[in-house]
């Protein structure tokens, strides 16, 4: 298979969202030093929003410019050493402000595409690519949509096409969640490594513009969430992750992660990484062709680098890592 390692590089969007530093500097560059020792490129998924509201902040805040610059220099150490960067958005920056407190987020207005009329889309996307293009030098034409929402992805298909966005990495196999402000639902994505589609996310079509390549997705039962959730306690230093913010409130999903099956995505994260070796072995014996793992700087703990390590080591010389500036037409 092609094993695509991918981070979703941001901060925590509840309160607080959690230092530059611990968030977002530090675990990437753990992560950039196991791309060196094995040689192995990884995709940052960079949120810009985050960087355009640095943009509007920044030069009355002294210690903003100094977070914002320094994401900056990682950004194009993570080109120069052989890793990818492309398109990560979460467009709730647009109504988020800062203080001498911090970030005041605002989630409940914006959190997703959807919720911008479809003439303010293209100008918006445009505006994001470019500023991220700007800061590395090279074009992108990769996209993780934030909080997995791109439904109904019609809305956005002109955009897309026209700005040259042709690969898409959000859809989990089995993923589905609702809530008040978002929602996304891929029960009915092909299950498949890779495949063409045009203005549903979620359906085939051979001749769309678009690719998916899918997170790897499976089935978790609900004795590895009392796993997780009870080595966190049991040995916080192993187990706790190393950003220091929290993430949007989410009613009812713990518990019911604890009482019944469900569908989540291949990680890296936490816990989740020590299910990587055995669900590559299942994706690669169905004969798939392409497997996305995610992860998040914020999420991963001391415990997840060493099972990313071992995991690396074990599939390195069966299958192929790349990152998505190896694909056809990345520019």
């Amino acid at each position: 298979m092609n094993i695509f390692l991918t981070l979703d590089y941001e901060l925590f969007f509840g309160n607080p969202t959690g230092s530059v530093e611990k968030c977002i500097l530090e675990p990437t560059q753990r992560l950039l030093e196991i791309s060196k020792k094995y040689g192995v490129g990884m995709t940052y998924f960079v949120d810009v929003g985050y960087l355009l509201a640095c943009d509007r902040y920044r030069n009355d805040y002294p210690s903003l410019q100094k977070d914002y610059q320094k994401v900056v220099d990682q950004l194009r150490q993570i080109i120069a050493e052989g890793s990818d960067v492309q398109l990560h958005i979460h467009p709730h920056w647009e109504d988020c402000s800062y203080t001498t407190e911090g970030w005041n987020m605002v989630t409940n207005l914006h959190y997703k595409l959807d919720d911008f009329e479809e003439e303010e889309i293209y100008p918006l996307v445009k505006r994001y690519k470019e500023k991220l293009e700007e800061l590395i030098g090279r074009k992108v034409n990769s996209f993780r949509a934030g909080g997995w929402c791109l439904q109904p992805f019609s809305k956005v298909e002109k955009a897309f096409q026209e700005l040259g966005i042709k690969y898409d990495t959000t859809v989990f196999q089995g993923g589905e969640f609702h809530s008040e402000h978002y929602a996304f639902d891929f029960t009915t994505a092909p299950n498949k490594g890779r495949y063409n589609f045009q203005s549903v996310l979620t359906h085939e079509y051979p001749e769309g513009y678009f690719t998916e390549i899918p997170i790897g997705g499976m089935k978790y039962h609900p004795f590895f969430y009392w796993q997780l959730y009870g080595w966190g306690r049991i040995r916080p230093s192993r187990h706790k992750m190393l950003g220091d913010g929290n993430f949007i409130a989410q009613p009812g999903r713990k518990q019911k992660h604890l009482t019944k099956s469900s569908w989540n995505h291949i990680s890296m994260d936490g816990y989740f990484a020590s299910k990587l070796k055995s669900a590559t072995r299942k994706f690669a014996k169905s004969g798939r062709t392409d497997l996305v793992v995610i992860g998040h700087p914020k999420s991963m703990t001391l415990f997840s680098f060493e099972r990313l390590e071992s995991y690396i080591q074990a599939m390195q010389n069966k299958h192929a890592f790349l990152t998505f500036k190896d694909l056809p037409d990345a520019d």
